[in-house]
């Protein structure tokens, strides 16, 4: 299973847990490491400073397998931080300001893929840098652009959210955000249903923590997943992340929408009995691989 021309846009940063250990994440990240780990080859840009944090991202991305061309070093600005405190299984964040991935440049690998699908997400875009940087991407971009909601106070505008969803053509947000962004007393169905016609998208996903996912596409269908009651969470950060993930390859492999949302809900509802958004053993992936692809496993 390879699908070409995938494109991640965004932060790379490290979450701080309260024992003291950390983890690799940002959400375009996350999804950048899980897409290498299910065989693709997606192309990662974003920025890191020139500190011993950036020098274990390159690091780390090495030993995935990652190419680097889209990874820009940052000799001014630090790499990326987020402190996370847990409540009844449920992250917090503190998110730094000034952080390299705010000053992503607009300067690109020449041989960059110009068509596909491009992934990013909304916190990265806080900083007016990156905003343009990513705004000259999408100028020459001829494929489909997934965007990921992710709003972390203080750091978004309402008015710049709607702008980057008239811009989109797939949108995934959960269903807090999806109440932010329209807090009215409508179904939530109806509130997809009104993005979806109102900005023409292709199709809407929308998580919803313990209780599964819905999606909804341009031809009407409708659908959603649960998860099984017998899950074992560790935390849920990059729960999300996960999902994304999936759904990422169910769009480009032309899943069915039923069975990319119960891929995406398996592969979410393993991810959070880890500890933190990314999984360094290549056997944790392996297993959905396989079953995908209609494997035995041995």
């Amino acid at each position: 299973m390879q699908t070409a021309f995938l494109t991640i846009f965004g932060e790379v940063l490290f979450d701080n847990f309260p024992d003291g250990s950390r983890i690799l994440g940002g959400a375009p990240f996350n999804v950048a490491w899980h897409l290498q780990a299910f065989g693709q080859q997606p192309l990662f840009i974003s920025r890191i400073g020139e500190d011993e944090a950036g020098r274990e991202i390159l690091a780390a991305m090495q030993n995935q397998g990652m190419t680097r061309a889209g990874l820009q070093i940052d000799a001014a600005h630090p790499t990326g931080s987020v402190a996370i405190s847990i409540t009844d299984g449920q992250p917090s964040y503190r998110i730094l300001e000034h952080q390299a991935y705010d000053y992503i440049d607009s300067k690109a690998p020449g041989d960059m893929p110009r068509k596909g699908l491009l992934y990013h997400g909304s916190l990265a875009l806080r900083n007016h840098v990156s905003r343009q940087a990513l705004e000259d991407l999408k100028h020459t971009w001829r494929g489909l652009v997934f965007l990921d909601v992710n709003l972390r106070a203080p750091w978004w505008q309402a008015d710049d959210v709607w702008q980057w969803i008239s811009a989109a053509d797939w949108l995934k947000l959960n269903d807090e955000e999806l109440q932010i962004l329209l807090p009215s007393e409508q179904s939530m169905r109806d509130k997809m249903l009104f993005l979806q016609q109102r900005y023409r998208l292709q199709g809407l996903l929308v998580t919803c923590g313990s209780q599964g996912a819905l999606a909804l596409t341009a031809d009407g269908e409708f659908a959603s997943i649960a998860p099984a009651g017998d899950i074992e969470v560790v935390d849920t950060v990059g729960a999300g992340d996960a999902f994304a993930t999936v759904m990422l390859l169910g769009i480009a492999e032309h899943w069915p929408l039923s069975l990319t949302l119960q891929r995406a809900q398996d592969f979410a509802s393993a991810l959070v009995g880890q500890r933190g958004a990314t999984v360094a053993d290549p056997m944790f992936y392996r297993k959905f691989v396989d079953a995908w692809q209609g494997k035995r496993a041995d």
